[in-house]
């Protein structure tokens, strides 16, 4: 099957170089793009494409309100965040607008990819250690503002600890291993905290466990 794509970024050369990079791919296909986030949104409308690849710094309507109405809308379309570490403050908000992950501009072809691959599949983008990382070096920064608090109702002290290995950026192995339980029982508490939570994939409970307190950024 075909993934379809819309590429969303001001800069024309950008849109230009990642065309370039999907279009020798088979499984892959750029259905438009965009070059705001309102163009971005009105394409996820008209076109259904299964992945939004969103550049966050736009004029008029950013990448940051564009994924919230995207994810937030009756489509079943994901959105990859296209950003650097250096200088874009707005990739916290972009993953808790609903953001499945993100994709840095330098990326290796192969990676670039990847993730639009796995965003598809429905999974967290890359791994989790990856979207940890990036939390925590947009938190290290002073003008970083400070982390809302929620509270974890309904879950059990088994899904609590498995939701803060999961902050901490474990993998379903390496989670299995740490509460030794199998690998198929740590999915399921996945399932459970996803469902319980109302969290959109593995990206969102880094963040909640975040937010919660269960882990902090120097972790």
């Amino acid at each position: 099957m075909t993934i379809r794509v819309v590429l969303t970024d001001d800069q024309p050369l950008v849109r230009a170089a990642l065309q370039m990079v999907i279009t020798d791919t088979a499984d892959i296909e750029v259905v438009g793009e965009a070059g705001d986030g309102a163009e971005a949104v009105r394409l996820t409308e008209e076109l259904a494409p299964d992945v939004v690849v969103m550049d966050l710094r736009m004029p008029g309507m950013d990448g940051i309100e564009a994924t919230r109405l995207i994810t937030t809308g009756t489509g079943s379309t994901r959105v990859v965040v296209l950003t650097t570490f250096d200088d874009d403050d707005y990739v916290y908000g972009a993953l808790h607008a609903g953001a499945s992950g993100f994709l840095v501009k330098d990326m290796a072809l192969d990676d670039i990819l990847a993730a639009v691959r796995i965003v598809a599949a429905g999974d967290a983008l890359i791994a989790p250690a990856v979207t940890r990382r990036l939390i925590k070096e947009f938190t290290a920064r002073p003008a970083a503002s400070p982390p809302r608090r929620v509270e974890l109702g309904g879950i059990t002290d088994r899904e609590r600890e498995v939701l803060t290995l999961v902050g901490r950026g474990l993998s379903n192995t390496e989670i299995a291993g740490e509460l030794y339980i199998s690998i198929a029982t740590a999915k399921t508490y996945l399932t459970r905290l996803l469902a319980k939570l109302d969290a959109r994939d593995r990206v969102q409970l880094v963040i909640l466990a975040y937010e919660a307190g269960l882990v902090a950024p120097s972790q």
